[in-house]
C-alpha cells in the first residue's frame, strides 16, 4: 500500500508503522493475526510513551486556570489605557504572574506542537495498514500478482469499489502501481471479495483463498471488520462510534479545572467542548473504516483513565 510520503508526517509515520509491525509480529508468534487487537495495543504503547507530554500540557492548563483571575485583575487595572508605557508596565506585570507559577505564555504549546504530527502519523498509519505490516501486505500481493495482465481487471475493482460507496476509494487508472490497486482491495469486504472472483475466473482461487485470509486478520469481534465503515444504518458496527462518542465524553469531564469566570469566553468554550468533542467523535466513528474507530475508542478510553491519574497526581 501507498505509505505517507509528506514530511514530517511521513517520517513518524515510519516509525509509528514499524512498532506496529511489532507488534503484529509478536502477536502472529503466539497465532493471533488480528488487526484489531494490534491496533488496540499499538495505540496504547504510542499513548503511554506520550504521557510526559501529556502530563507537561495538563500541568500548564491546571496552572493556567488558578493564574488567570491574576492575570484578569490585571488586565481590569489597566483597562482602556492603550499608551506604551501602560501597555509595558501591564505586560510586565503579567510576566511575573506567569514567573511566580514557574511558567510561560506559550507553556501548553511546545506540547501540542509536538502531538500533533504524532496524531496525524497516527491516522495515516492505522488507515494504511498493508502498507506497514509486510505480512498483511504480502496476502495482498498474492491478488494482484494473480490479476496482473488479466483485461478488465482494474475495470472490475473499479466497478467494485465504487459499489462501496466509500470516500476511501478512489478509481484506479489503467497504469495504477501493485500498491495502488491494494489501496483499494484493502477496503473490500466479503461481497466484494466474492465479486472480484466471479468477474477474474482464471484467478478466482487466488483471490478465494486469499480473501479468507484477508477477512480474518480484518475480523476484529462479533463480525465487525475492521476495514469496513459503520455508515448511518443500524448495525453492530455501531458500538464503534457509540462507544467512542462516550469516552470521549468522559475523557472532557474528567479534565476537571477550577471554574473560570462565567463572562469568560474559555468557560463557554470549555463547555462547548465537553459537547462537541464527542458529537465530532461519533460522526467520524460513522464515516470511516472500523479500524480507524477501533483506534478512536481506544485512545478515547486510554485517555480517560490517563486523565484520572493525571488529576490524582496534579492534585
Amino acid at each position: 500500500m501507498t505509505k505517507v510520503s509528506m514530511p514530517i508526517i511521513g517520517w513518524v509515520s515510519e516509525i509509528l508503522g514499524w512498532m506496529i509491525n511489532v507488534i503484529y509480529s509478536g502477536l502472529e508468534l503466539i497465532g493471533i493475526t488480528n488487526i484489531g487487537l494490534s491496533i488496540i495495543l499499538f495505540t496504547l504503547v504510542v499513548y503511554l510513551l506520550m504521557t510526559p507530554l501529556q502530563i507537561k500540557q495538563q500541568k500548564f492548563s491546571k496552572l493556567n486556570a488558578v493564574m488567570q483571575p491574576e492575570i484578569q485583575k490585571i488586565q481590569k487595572k489597566y483597562n482602556g489605557k492603550k499608551d506604551q508605557d501602560s501597555m509595558m508596565k501591564q505586560n510586565e506585570e503579567i510576566q511575573k504572574v506567569y514567573e511566580k507559577y514557574g511558567t510561560n505564555p506559550t507553556g501548553g504549546c511546545l506540547q501540542l506542537v509536538v502531538q500533533m504530527p504524532i496524531f496525524l502519523a497516527l491516522y495515516q498509519v492505522i488507515r494504511k495498514i498493508p502498507a506497514y505490516i509486510p505480512q498483511v501486505k504480502a496476502v495482498y500481493m498474492q491478488v494482484v500478482t494473480a490479476i496482473a495482465g488479466q483485461a478488465g481487471a482494474i475495470d472490475a475493482i473499479n466497478k467494485i469499489g465504487k459499489g462501496l460507496k466509500s470516500s476511501y476509494v478512489t478509481s484506479l487508472a489503467s497504469d495504477a502501481t501493485k500498491n495502488q490497486i491494494i489501496d483499494t482491495l484493502n477496503y473490500f469486504n466479503a461481497d466484494a471479495w466474492h465479486k472480484l472472483a466471479k468477474a477474474i475466473p482464471s484467478a478466482s482461487d487466488v483471490i478465494n483463498t486469499s480473501s479468507t485470509h484477508i477477512i480474518g486478520m480484518n475480523d476484529f469481534f462479533a463480525g465487525i471488520n475492521v476495514s469496513q465503515t459503520p455508515g448511518f444504518h443500524p448495525s453492530i458496527y455501531w458500538l464503534i462510534p457509540i462507544l467512542a462518542a462516550l469516552f470521549q465524553y468522559l475523557s472532557a469531564k474528567t479534565m476537571k479545572q477550577p471554574e473560570l469566570d462565567g463572562n469568560n469566553p474559555a468557560a463557554g468554550m470549555t463547555k462547548s467542548m465537553t459537547v462537541m468533542m464527542p458529537l465530532m467523535s461519533l460522526y467520524f466513528c460513522l464515516v470511516t473504516p472500523a479500524g480507524l474507530g477501533i483506534y478512536w475508542v481506544t485512545s478515547a478510553l486510554f485517555q480517560c483513565l490517563q486523565q484520572v491519574i493525571i488529576n490524582k497526581y496534579m492534585d
